[in-house]
């Protein structure tokens, strides 16, 4: 693997415009109108009569009655900064960014405060590629309602276009508290890590080519991508340059425990230990490796000191009733197994195989109705895992485009 394709993982360009502004806007301009209708400034009821008409009308999507309408308002009503507000987000709809610009920068001229009309003069800023006044209308945005998700969002999108990666990072990480599970500003949040994890590299192997954390995020990289070959090769050289950082013997013996090398990844956890003591990962690691090996009473040792240094390790429940297994520990395994399987963060995996040596250890003890429960779990998290594995092979099939066919 080269250092070239290290780094291109994901890469997106980070001028390109990620989204199209009037699509965004359909996602909150509903909210808008209805904020702008309930809080407009006094006006005559003849006035406000027709604001509402016309904000009946662009919520309908009439778009071209809607902007007559607010037109309309206006020229009764010159200081009515809502009308001028919702105009702008008409003439935005219809892509007319200029007119746009005109009637929110007006709007925040009557009303410089007014919810929303700084994020929306920024969006048509942006259309037009004006990133730097786009960026301080979202930043005002922002500063006039912190806990819009919206305002620090374009923030950040703005950012990336103006190649600020960092600053739009803290951005979106920003919006992604106030919005956890908003897609686009998900997509957004993880470009700006992606191309800040990317410039920090391309610096790092620009300032020391020959450094050891070279060879170290090539290997992680191959690691992800499951190369655990070139991933083992690339460890080694860096262990190579630097045999006494802490957690390179640690990642190398994960590495070959993936590959199925399990002596090497043993030597090489065990030689973390060496060196740091207090790896709580590495300890874990070794003792399921162990358990997986059948060295119970190693397998014991070493999962119960990790859990002393740290009692919430993910899924060491499960590892710990395999060791007590190979010790003829039936009863002690048969808890442990049972914590597995109730416990909330438990991977799915790891819980459907649980289920299944739940059912050996109860063939053990005995408890004949016990296993064929625990046997028939496990093969009902097992159909369900193939249904699921089933219907998304079908759903890929399904959006992939077929090829051309070819003129005989």
């Amino acid at each position: 693997m080269t250092r070239e394709s290290a780094l291109s993982f994901g890469e997106a360009r980070a001028g390109c415009l990620p989204l199209n502004p009037r699509v965004l806007n359909c996602c909150v301009v509903c909210i808008l109108l209805l904020v702008c209708y309930g809080t407009v400034s006094a006006q005559t009821p003849s006035a406000n009569e027709h604001f509402r008409q016309a904000t009946e009308a662009m919520r309908r999507g009439r778009l071209q009655e809607a902007a007559e309408g607010f037109e309309a308002v206006i020229t009764s009503s010159s200081a009515f900064a809502e009308a001028h507000f919702n105009l702008g987000l008409v003439r935005e709809e219809q892509g007319k960014n200029a007119d746009a610009f005109a009637s929110l920068q007006r709007a925040l001229q009557l009303k410089p405060r007014l919810r929303g009309a700084n994020l929306f003069l920024g969006i048509a800023e942006y259309s037009l590629n004006h990133l730097d006044r786009a960026i301080a209308a979202f930043r005002k945005e922002a500063t006039l309602s912190p806990t819009d998700a919206n305002a620090w969002m374009w923030l950040g999108v703005a950012q990336l276009a103006k190649e600020q990666p960092e600053d739009a990072a803290a951005s979106l990480d920003r919006a992604a508290k106030l919005d956890p599970d908003n897609v686009d500003i998900l997509y957004h949040r993880g470009r700006a890590h992606l191309l800040v994890s990317k410039n920090s590299y391309e610096q790092m192997f620009k300032t020391d080519p020959k450094s050891w954390r070279v060879h170290q995020v090539l290997a992680q990289a191959n690691a992800e991508a499951d190369r655990h070959d070139d991933a083992i090769a690339e460890y080694r050289a860096a262990i190579d340059l630097a045999p006494r950082q802490p957690g390179l013997h640690e990642e190398l013996g994960t590495e070959y425990w993936k590959a199925g090398k399990l002596e090497p990844a043993e030597t090489e956890l065990q030689h973390e230990l060496e060196l740091d003591p207090n790896n709580v990962l590495a300890r874990y690691k070794l003792g399921t490796l162990e358990a997986e090996r059948g060295e119970g009473a190693k397998s014991k040792e070493h999962i119960e000191a990790a859990l002393r240094q740290n009692p919430s390790i993910k899924n060491s429940a499960y590892y710990l009733g395999r060791a007590e297994m190979e010790l003829g520990n039936n009863a002690a395994a048969a808890e442990a197994f049972n914590r597995e399987v109730t416990a909330a963060d438990s991977d799915p995996d790891t819980v459907q195989q649980a289920w299944y040596q739940l059912g050996i250890v109860y063939r053990r003890l005995h408890r004949t109705e016990d296993a064929q429960r625990a046997f028939a779990m496990f093969q009902k998290l097992k159909d369900e895992s193939a249904q699921r594995l089933h219907e998304r092979l079908q759903k890929k099939q399904e959006t992939q485009v077929p090829d051309a066919a070819t003129p005989k």
